[in-house]
């Protein structure tokens, strides 16, 4: 018998972590970069929430530090950290100084050696490595003197420090020696933690001075940390490459499956009703779910279930089937499609998180076709100054590119046009999202790019060739659909010329519903259950 006990929370219990859970939340920092070493850095440093329960970051941490060193900024003060062994010192040369004066004209070189005393450094450290030599005729402040250079290191690392610092400790308690002491090692210990924090580096963080200067739950906190990092890198997302992190196969996949999972969410929550569609092609059987025959139905014929609806009626031989005895499986009626998804990846791109929603968007299509309709053929075009094909293996680590800032939309649909000819079907489709109109292009193999005449205006030279290659895409019969995320009057225009002319739609959208509104448009187009 398992017997269950309840307790009040009271602070001390573990956060329960799972590999899934925290692998989702890295999946959210790398919609925003191309980098998964600064994607894991982003999530360390500023932490994360789980079920409600926060697990701090080392920013967190680094700030929690920092106030427990404001604070003894604010209590103390140094200016009598050294008073105590300039005293002793003092001491011990008013000692000697009493010797010599009573050897003078007695003992020869005592001149000498109260002209040394007189020309002691005003620095306690430089005057006690200079007296190491002199040569002591009182004997015990030789003893005296050879007791506090037992203390010479610690001396001259508090001189260095009361230097350094004097001028932040303003608080209204005085430190002794020792406290002072205490003190400079503190904050020493504090400083160290402060830059291996900073580092992000697990390994040389010391839990102990962590749990000393923060206390038990910022110990606590941090190992619930230090458990984020263990469950990542043994998770299987993630592999690792040289002397840090890529995303597996697996990882990849998952990313797809989050994107996907996350823009169904919302489509839930906004019920947006259906979309039919006007195509039809080849139907899918559903084995799960079946029907009574009805006229104008496929026949895949449920034929166990179809002989037992007859015996239930009449057993025996011959069999009497009738009409109402048929059961059929039921049916999805879908198209198969060829799809490019073609990615603007210029510098605007960066702006309001355009490009982040648009690669969640490109994972959570790629996962539903996978998944969904395995006989379609969906690839994605990259364009910023030029295209390229992306990649499933490459799409999570994608981001805009700063280096080449230009938008070249007519070498993205060329490509996203040779793709589908190697694909061919009834319904080719290239869906673009972009933020700008063009403003590089290729014209007798050569790439020209171009600002626009004014800002927010519009590339002249690039928009007509542009729309040159939409005209040859549409006598292909391939219809394109445009997802802007700039609403700029420049923009909205060259997208209607481009509508025009492919008889495609153009739908203005902001990032965060971006996916909603690709998602529906695509399951319109392939399904339909009669």
């Amino acid at each position: 018998m398992v017997a269950t006990r309840y307790t009040q929370w009271d602070g001390t219990q573990r956060l329960k972590l799972d590999a899934d859970k925290v692998f989702e939340k890295l999946a959210e920092y790398l919609s925003y970069t191309d980098d998964m070493r600064q994607a894991m850095d982003w999530m360390m440093r500023q932490g994360m929430d789980f079920d409600g329960v926060r697990v701090m970051g080392l920013e967190e941490f680094i700030e929690q530090l920092r106030q427990e060193m404001r604070q003894r900024y604010r209590d103390f003060n140094l200016k009598n950290a050294l008073s105590e062994m300039e005293q002793k010192l003092e001491d011990i040369l008013n000692r000697e100084r009493a010797k010599l004066e009573s050897l003078k004209g007695k003992k020869p070189g005592v001149e000498e050696k109260q002209r040394e005393l007189s020309r002691l450094p005003r620095r306690l450290s430089e005057a006690m490595r200079k007296l190491e030599s002199h040569e002591f005729e009182d004997a015990q402040a030789k003893a005296d003197f050879d007791e506090l250079l037992k203390e010479y290191e610690n001396i001259r690392d508090l001189e260095n420090f009361r230097d350094r610092n004097q001028h932040m400790f303003h608080g209204p308690k005085s430190l002794g020696y020792d406290e002072a002491l205490e003190l400079m090692r503190e904050m020493e210990r504090m400083r160290q933690l402060e830059q291996d924090l900073m580092s992000g580096n697990f390994e040389t963080i010391s839990m102990e001075d962590l749990q000393q200067i923060l206390g038990q739950q910022a110990g606590k906190d941090f190992q619930n940390l230090k458990q984020v990092m263990v469950l990542l890198t043994q998770s299987g997302y993630m592999a690792p490459k040289g002397d840090h992190f890529q995303l597996s196969p697996r990882g990849v996949r998952r990313i797809g499956q989050l994107a996907l999972r996350d823009i169904y969410q919302n489509l839930l929550k906004d019920r947006s009703g259906g979309h039919l569609t006007d195509h039809r092609g080849v139907t899918e059987m559903r084995p799960e779910q079946t029907k009574p025959y009805a006229f104008g139905d496929p026949l895949n014929l449920n034929l166990v279930a179809t002989l037992k609806h007859a015996l239930a009626r009449k057993a025996g031989v011959p069999l009497e089937l009738r009409p109402e005895d048929f059961e059929i499986y039921e049916n999805d009626y879908a198209s198969s499609s060829s799809t490019v998804l073609c990615l603007d990846m210029s510098w605007s791109m960066s702006w309001e998180g355009r490009f982040a929603a648009a690669k969640k968007v490109a994972m959570a299509m790629e996962t539903l076709i996978r998944s969904k309709f395995p006989r379609d053929f969906f690839a994605i075009v990259g364009f910023y100054t030029r295209a390229v094909e992306l990649k499933l293996k490459d799409l999570a680590e994608a981001s805009w590119n700063m280096g080449d800032p230009f938008t070249n939309l007519q070498d993205g649909l060329r490509l996203a046009s040779d793709l589908l000819g190697r694909h061919p079907s009834r319904n080719q489709h290239i869906i673009v999202i972009t933020d700008g109109q063009p403003t590089a292009y290729f014209l007798n193999k050569r790439l020209y790019c171009e600002w626009p005449l004014s800002f927010g205006g519009i590339s002249m030279r690039a928009a007509q060739e542009t729309l040159k290659e939409v005209e040859r895409i549409t006598r292909k019969g391939i219809t394109i659909n445009t997802f802007m995320l700039d609403d700029s009057p420049s923009l909205r225009a060259f997208v209607d010329k481009m509508t025009l002319i492919n008889r495609g739609r153009a739908l203005y959208t902001r990032p965060d519903r971006l996916g909603e509104y690709m998602l529906v448009d695509y399951l319109a187009k392939k399904r339909k259950r009669v």
